[in-house]
């Protein structure tokens, strides 16, 4: 494996040499990089660090322009290591208090394939926090806070609070590190971010040393920033609240059931598939989410054909499709074969916007379709509030799921989606829109004493549609079955 070292400094010009020359030189032999990132310190700690590149040629120094504090830093950090295709980084303090001749005791469960998080932790043996002149207010500290945090997590860690700590890169990469704070608490978050995602976690002893180097840690706020980090995973684990920075899973982005919401495009569409009438219909679905639209109309009576792009999203629609093609969409001949009747009704829920061209889908869809079908699109309102309220000070914060999906191509207003649909021949009949699925991001308001707000907000979303609706279904038809309307 390509092991990499972070040295992590601010301001450690004394300390500095003394810390890479206590690194074992067997160990400088396995390393594949070891490199500084300085967060802009105030003294010599760049300058005495090139100089010690001649002496070990393996280290690279990176200096931040601007000082982004210690998480920010760490950002920095992992994203080199990301970058440079190491498969696993340790975080070495410059200031020499970890002691680097343990490191290949930090590193080592990650090589063996036994961790994905690895920690040094100076409290599993609690005595010789001591003994190494922990003082004994940030001793009582460290446990009480680390008890209080276990309480809260989930987890049974001997020390949330370490700053030695080793990272499989590919944990690192799919997790939403950058999400993080740029203070102390840094540290709990990615944890927590590990819990969330059932990474590895391995904790390894080691000495506890405190000399002449200096504490920049508000230990008050540090401590309040640990308890209202965890008490917020605390509120999404338990589907009370939702998070971007704990919305993580090592197996890939999984869809969840809009079903759950009377509002939701799923359920709109799903009452409308009702009306048409589903027993004997044959009907075409181009991406199947996580198949809870394709199983409620199979169990209607449909003969459901589903074109899906992800093995994993398919293999979920094969117990209730007749037909299950994994393949590109974009990609398909919608002909009838002979042997083959037209469909009766095509939907096309959440796809288009992933598509690189979506109107040539759209024109292709015509030839499938029988006279008298009808086509169900539903695509986000890239015009809904949030996004506005965003741009407007210059952020457009992509995600893995809403209107600013990362997986989407192509962006759409209400009105784009409507010309977007004229543009390729199709007569839209009915449209509807979508409320903001509060539900999703506050769960509490699904239970009964809160549930009288969501037709609230949908009747005000009806009222105000170009920036509270958050998706569109359209309803559309063939302008070939313009005598049949």
């Amino acid at each position: 494996m390509k092991i990499g070292f972070f040295v992590i400094a601010y301001n450690a010009e004394a300390h500095i040499e003394q810390t890479l020359a206590r690194i074992p030189a067997d160990v400088w032999d396995e390393v594949a990089q070891v490199y500084i990132v300085d967060d802009c310190s105030t003294d010599d700690t760049v300058k005495r660090a090139v100089a010690l590149r001649g002496q070990y040629p393996k280290l690279q120094v990176i200096r931040n322009r601007v000082n982004r504090r210690y998480g920010g830093n760490q950002k920095i950090g992992y994203q080199y290591a990301i970058d440079q295709g190491l498969d696993a980084v340790v975080m070495l303090h410059a200031d020499g208090q970890y002691a680097p001749e343990i490191i290949r005791s930090i590193y080592s469960p990650i090589v063996e394939g036994r961790a994905d998080v690895v920690l040094g932790s100076r409290m599993i043996h609690r005595e010789d926090a001591l003994r190494g002149g922990m003082p004994r207010y940030k001793y009582l500290g460290n446990i009480v806070l680390t008890r209080l945090q276990n309480m809260m997590t989930g987890l049974n860690l001997a020390e949330f609070h370490t700053g030695y700590r080793a990272y499989r890169t590919g944990f690192l990469r799919a997790i939403p590190f950058w999400e993080n704070s740029d203070e102390w608490h840094f540290d709990t978050e990615i944890l927590l971010q590990a819990h969330a995602a059932q990474a590895r976690i391995v904790e390894v002893p080691i000495p506890t040393y405190y000399g002449s180097e200096i504490c920049h840690v508000n230990g008050m706020l540090y401590a309040l920033n640990c308890v209202l980090t965890s008490g917020g995973f605390l509120l999404a684990r338990r589907g009370w609240l939702y998070s971007r920075k704990f919305d993580v899973n090592l197996s890939g982005r999984i869809y969840f059931s809009k079903l759950e919401d009377p509002y939701s495009s799923h359920s709109i569409i799903w009452r409308r598939l009702e009306q048409a009438g589903l027993p004997g219909k044959r009907i075409l679905e181009l991406g199947v989410g996580d198949a809870s639209l394709t199983e409620k109309m199979n169990q209607a009576g449909a003969q459901v054909v589903c074109v899906e792009l992800d093995p994993q999203f398919a293999s979920l629609a094969v117990p209730f499709a007749r037909e299950v093609k994994v393949a590109n969409a974009e990609h398909i001949d919608y002909r009838p074969e002979d042997d083959q009747a037209p469909y009766d009704l095509i939907v096309a829920a959440d796809i288009l916007e992933h598509l690189v061209d979506p109107e040539t889908l759209l024109s292709k869809l015509k030839a499938g379709l029988k006279r008298g079908g009808l086509l169900i699109v539903s695509l986000p309102n890239v015009a809904n509030l949030y996004v506005r309220l965003n741009l407007l000070f210059g952020r457009f914060p992509y995600h893995t799921k809403g209107i600013l999906d990362r997986t989407h191509l192509r962006f759409y207003t209400l009105k784009s989606m409507r010309k977007m649909l004229a543009k390729t021949g199709w007569i839209v009949e009915e449209s509807y829109v979508t409320s903001i699925p509060v539900a999703i991001v506050f769960p509490f308001l699904r239970a009964r004493g809160f549930r009288w707000l969501l037709p609230l907000l949908h009747g005000l979303t009806s009222l105000c549609r170009g920036p509270l609706a958050y998706q569109s279904v359209l309803i559309c038809r063939n302008p070939n079955d313009a005598t049949l309307l």
